[in-house]
């Protein structure tokens, strides 16, 4: 019955299944979060953690079908390790190798006090408001969420503002916290999520992939190729944008997105993925990065670049840890190439970052009224060339990234090439000597 109606939904929004099926299993989180804020909040951890669980795995098999079983022995496989190995540096390494994780302050944070269950791992791993494309969060947050401590209302599920609020009342101004409802907070993130995904549902269609294959695409003039493969890359993204952004809305209705009080105020951005203002604004890659997938970034922060310390250099450590993304994502050639494209044109703005900063005139220009058409000019290469290695990261193969590469003429390694070679010598007439041997010394 259900195959049917699937199958009619997503011919009529013009999506595959599979993508319909996920968003359908993502916008489902939303009442799960609904029954466990009302009905199971002060219930049992085991309840709580059973209700997690059996959802969790219902979606998986709606999506994955048999396929469910790679998740689910991976989810044992760690259970036993950490049962039978418990908390020593042996699981660490193990579950490291196993599952692709010394501690620093951060990570002892969120390391766990005890072994947890069965039941409290299959509850984790499969949390309606995670699983399928994220936020990443740890499994003592999760711990948090069922204990009852995520929430702006202690004792209380989240939303209970007004009685919150009645119970500070006799509190001074000066530290009673304002409070806000988690409601609004995961209905604005699912508002606009929906409408990111609205435009990638209208646009998508004129914009597929496939079209970089056709012999029609290789017709078109060399800036049409250019500003298709930039256009291309906008709307693609949507579709990455509005899952993260839908999936946070379902994890701060549950009160796992609580963050604490800041500056007296609720916070609820502790599952943030997407800080999309900065996503559409920032005209330098690094911005558009640290703006997006940020839980994930994170967490490859937290569990692979900090524990590269022993290799003495920031720049080994970035490169194994985006080997690491890379292998972690599939071994097609497009994500190897997506990757080490991705490092080299980090490494190429900062070196072009450091130039503004250190020459007074590129520092000049750079806060004259002539700014926001450099601004313009920024975002066009800054689109531009985010596109340029998104391309063989959907396309995955040698011989289809290669085709469309070659239609450019490989415009984005020539143009970062060129820019590297260059700065040295830009570096010499743009920075003053005297500068130049002062930053030397430093």
């Amino acid at each position: 019955m259900a195959a049917p109606l699937l199958a009619n939904l997503s011919e009529s929004l013009g999506s595959p299944e599979p993508a319909v099926r996920l968003m359908l299993s993502i916008l489902i989180g939303y009442p799960c979060a609904l029954v466990y804020r009302k009905y199971l909040f002060y219930q049992t951890a085991t309840v709580i953690n059973l209700f997690h669980a059996i959802s969790g795995l219902a979606l998986a098999a709606f999506n994955f079908g048999p396929q469910i079983y790679h998740s689910a022995v991976c989810v044992l496989v760690q259970f036993l390790m950490m049962r039978l190995m418990g908390r020593t540096i042996t699981t660490v390494l193990s579950s490291f190798t196993f599952q692709m994780s010394q501690l620093s302050a951060e990570q002892k944070k969120a390391a766990l006090p005890s072994v947890p269950s069965l039941l409290e791992v299959c509850g984790f791993s499969y949390f309606y408001g995670g699983f399928l494309v994220g936020p990443q969060f740890t499994l003592r947050s999760y711990q948090k969420l069922v204990a009852g401590e995520l929430t702006d209302s202690p004792g209380k599920p989240p939303n209970r503002s007004l009685q919150f609020a009645i119970s500070t009342a006799n509190l001074p101004s000066s530290s009673r916290p304002s409070f806000s409802s988690s409601v609004t907070p995961a209905m604005k993130r699912f508002a606009l999520g929906f409408l990111c995904l609205t435009i990638y549902t209208i646009f998508s269609p004129y914009y597929p992939d496939s079209y970089f294959l056709t012999d029609e695409y290789e017709a078109q003039p060399f800036w049409y190729r250019c500003v298709f493969v930039l256009i291309w890359a906008k709307v693609i993204l949507y579709k990455y944008v509005s899952c993260w952004v839908i999936a946070e809305g379902v994890c701060i209705l549950s009160g796992l997105g609580y963050n604490g009080v800041v500056d007296g105020e609720h916070r609820w951005d502790a599952c943030a993925n997407m800080k999309v203002w900065v996503f559409e604004t920032a005209p330098l890659f690094g911005g558009t990065i640290s703006s997006f997938n940020i839980n994930t970034n994170a967490w490859v922060a937290r569990h692979v670049f900090k524990r590269l310390k022993f290799l003495g250099n920031k720049t080994l450590s970035h490169v194994t840890t985006l080997l690491f993304l890379t292998v972690w994502h599939g071994l097609h050639s497009g994500y190897i190439l997506c990757f080490s494209m991705e490092f080299f044109i980090i490494t190429v703005e900062r070196q072009a970052l450091a130039l503004v900063k250190d020459s007074p005139l590129l520092t000049k220009l750079a806060n004259s009224p002539l700014y926001p058409l450099i601004y313009l000019v920024q975002q066009f290469f800054h689109w531009l060339f985010m596109g340029y290695p998104l391309v063989p990261f959907c396309l995955f193969t040698f011989d289809k990234w290669l085709k469309v590469y070659s239609s450019i003429y490989f415009c984005g390694h020539v143009f970062f090439l060129v820019a590297y070679l260059a700065m040295p010598h830009l570096r010499k007439a743009l920075v003053p000597k005297k500068e130049r041997s002062e930053i030397k010394q430093d």
